[in-house]
């Protein structure tokens, strides 16, 4: 709650009315000064009064690319049942706000206002809470209030279309991407049958000693493994205009093309970040909308990547002060059959080392998939 400045006047005139009243015997003070104080009362009183209002908000879509448009509906239900609301009520979007007109909303009526998301930057963007702003007929007090929850709205990096795809170094023996979704013959685990599996892949020994069916799950080795690593060192981006590193917004949208990519021709791909983030395990494009740059090490990324050998193609995304560590890079080829390495924002070519990387140099996400397709081996 808060006093207006006109309240704080007159809660000052007040006080001296009353003082100089009783202190001379003015009665006409005295009256004047207990008006006052008798509005401020009644201020307090009004204001205080919470109405009830229920927030229901709506995006469509909640996840967009950037720069496609998104609109946010806000529905505003007065749940009371004495009197209509008129209140002064505004809408958190990111960082500004937008005015929801509540006037004269009767009990049981609700009003819903729509509005654009910005969606030119990459992020999440949190809509709400609705701020509800109650003064009294004098304006003497101003109580603010918060209703709804804070919905987010997901602004992903643009995706660029990429007709090549790498097929890795194991490829299936009819000379195709072999696309079984159960795997072939290399054996990774057991689990419990489940309706529509095949007979012929239950394991009879051990459902014979567990007392359920278990059905062997298998793993394809030729379907080829792509694993993109972004690079988000604050070092390895050190341009910034507005706060906004463009050469980390161009990794992004070239990692969310990958990725989209190697998802719709149904390949394994896994992304991975060179400062490892706390969402591992959301959607990658929901990782790159929330990965910032941050301080780490490449070599204990590349580490770990030659631990783990998550994959045959390894696609490198950096900027101009990531080129000093392409050495570490190069050094995952006995790990990753094909190492792919893109620069981004860098003033000149990047040098080959003679690793065997396919380097691609691009000024942005629409150049680096211009510069991708044209890759004629990987």
């Amino acid at each position: 709650m808060g006093i207006t400045a006109r309240g704080v006047g007159l809660l000052v005139a007040t006080v001296a009315l009353l003082a100089a009243g009783f202190a001379f015997a003015y009665p006409e003070l005295t009256v004047l000064g207990a008006a006052a104080g008798t509005a401020v009362g009644y201020a307090l009183v009004v204001a205080a009064r919470r109405p009830r209002l229920t927030v229901t908000r709506h995006a469509d879509p909640d996840r967009v690319a950037r720069g496609e448009p998104a609109r946010m509906s806000v529905t505003v239900r007065n749940a009371g049942r004495l009197r209509a609301a008129s209140l002064v009520a505004e809408d958190r979007c990111g960082g500004r706000a937008v005015p929801v007109p509540l006037l004269r909303l009767r009990p049981g009526r609700d009003t819903t206002v729509t509005y654009d998301v910005p969606t030119s930057r990459r992020g999440v963007v949190p809509i709400g809470p609705l701020r509800v702003i109650r003064r009294d007929p004098l304006g003497l007090v101003a109580l603010s209030r918060s209703y709804g929850d804070t919905v987010p709205v997901w602004v992903h990096p643009r995706v660029h279309p990429l007709t090549a795809v790498p097929t890795g170094a194991g490829r299936s023996l009819d000379g195709r991407v072999d696309g079984v979704p159960h795997g072939s013959i290399t054996f990774d685990s057991l689990r419990e049958y489940v309706v529509g599996d095949e007979l012929r892949r239950v394991h009879w020994r051990t459902s014979a000693r567990v007392g359920e069916l278990m059905v062997r799950e298998n793993v394809d080795t030729s379907l080829p493994r792509i694993v993109v690593l972004l690079d988000n060192r604050v070092e390895a981006h050190p341009d910034r205009a507005d706060g906004t590193a463009e050469s980390f917004e161009s990794g992004c949208e070239a990692a969310a093309s990958v990725v989209a990519a190697a998802i719709q021709d149904d390949l394994p791909v896994t992304l991975l970040t060179v400062v490892p983030d706390d969402d591992a395990d959301a959607h990658p494009l929901d990782r790159l909308t929330s990965v910032g740059l941050a301080t780490g090490s490449l070599p204990d990324a590349t580490t770990r990547l030659r631990q783990q050998r998550a994959g045959d193609t390894l696609v490198f995304l950096t900027g101009p002060g990531g080129r000093a560590g392409l050495g570490h890079v190069g050094a995952l080829r006995g790990a990753y059959p094909s190492v792919v390495v893109a620069v981004f924002g860098a003033a000149d070519a990047t040098p080959a080392d003679g690793a065997g990387l396919v380097v691609i140099d691009a000024v942005d996400g629409a150049a680096f998939a211009a510069e991708w397709d044209g890759v004629r081996r990987w």
